[in-house]
């Protein structure tokens, strides 16, 4: 292995305008704790920039290409890149000399992963985002019976939907049953969809899909609206949204429940409560490692 070039002893001139990184002065160091906390170490910060360019890139990359994208000179992102390269956090290929994650980045996604409480998670964000818009919010999973509530919290005019914790929700009449029918493998929901057509077909109740075609029409707009929605169709006067959380494979994790009466509910799609609840979906499916474009393998 050639020795590494000492840090700072040769300074191009795409880096000639950068400061290097030096130790902390003496005002510095004369910071309070509390003013250390609040300022945090400035190039552990700029470091982490190569990183988040790593992590959203589905390709191992060139030097140039993801300095550019962090925002900094060549020179300066390889200084960050050899520590990275000496703790195991970034990779580099001998021969084309690109940069990827490195296997303690893996292990690091691992622990968190392993830590991760779906469920919990959800609590505290539905609970933030209840005492916001003050609306009625709930969690369900994929139970032994079908889309179960696992959780449950009414705002300060509650709805009246009549649901317990523990509540198995109907597939076809209901946005958290569609949401589960629209994303799950059908051979988990076949059985009680088919039950569920199988009623319909003899009341004379007309509010859900009563056909195999009316279903997956239903189900390809859950999909391509990323979200299911109820306009009175389960209970009357009560309209629903239900979001979906997703899981590092890229499985549904759990659902999120709005409800709210009709005339104080805000049903449109785009509106504040469906982006609401999105968001809160979208950056709950982060925290337990999903990601919209998976990361592909290097052609």
């Amino acid at each position: 292995m050639p020795p590494t070039a000492r840090s700072g002893a040769i300074r191009t001139d795409a880096d000639a305008a950068e400061p290097l990184d030096t130790p902390e002065s003496d005002d510095e160091n004369a910071e309070t704790g509390e003013e250390k906390l609040r300022s945090g170490i400035q190039s552990i910060e700029v470091g982490f920039r190569l990183l988040d360019v790593l992590t959203h890139e589905p390709r191992a990359m060139m030097l140039r290409d993801l300095a550019q994208r962090a925002g900094m000179s060549p020179a300066k992102a390889h200084r960050y890149l050899v520590s990275f390269l000496r703790l195991g956090v970034v990779s580099q290929d001998a021969l084309s000399g690109r940069y990827e994650l490195g296997g303690f980045a893996l292990q690091l996604g691992l622990a968190r992963l392993a830590r991760v409480d779906g469920v919990k998670l959800a609590r505290i964000a539905l609970s933030e985002l209840r005492d916001r818009l003050d609306l009625t919010v709930g969690i369900a999973v994929w139970g032994n019976q079908g889309p179960t509530m696992v959780h449950w919290m009414e705002s300060s005019y509650p709805a009246k939907a009549s649901l317990k914790l523990g509540d198995v929700m109907p597939l076809l009449s209901s946005a958290t049953g569609l949401l589960f029918a629209a994303y799950l493998p059908s051979s988990k929901t076949a059985a009680m969809l088919e039950r569920e057509l199988a009623d319909s077909r003899r009341s004379s109740h007309t509010g859900g899909p009563r056909t195999r075609d009316e279903v997956e029409q239903v189900l390809a707009q859950v999909r391509a609206h990323q979200a299911a929605r109820v306009e009175g169709m389960l209970l009357p006067t009560i309209h629903a949204f239900s979001m979906p959380v997703f899981d590092s494979t890229g499985e549904l994790a759990l659902g999120l429940v709005a409800l709210g009466h009709e005339g104080a509910f805000d049903i449109r799609w785009g509106g504040e409560i469906d982006t609401a609840l999105r968001e809160c979906a979208q950056k709950l499916s982060y925290e337990l490692g999903y990601s919209a474009a998976p990361r592909d393998e290097q052609a």
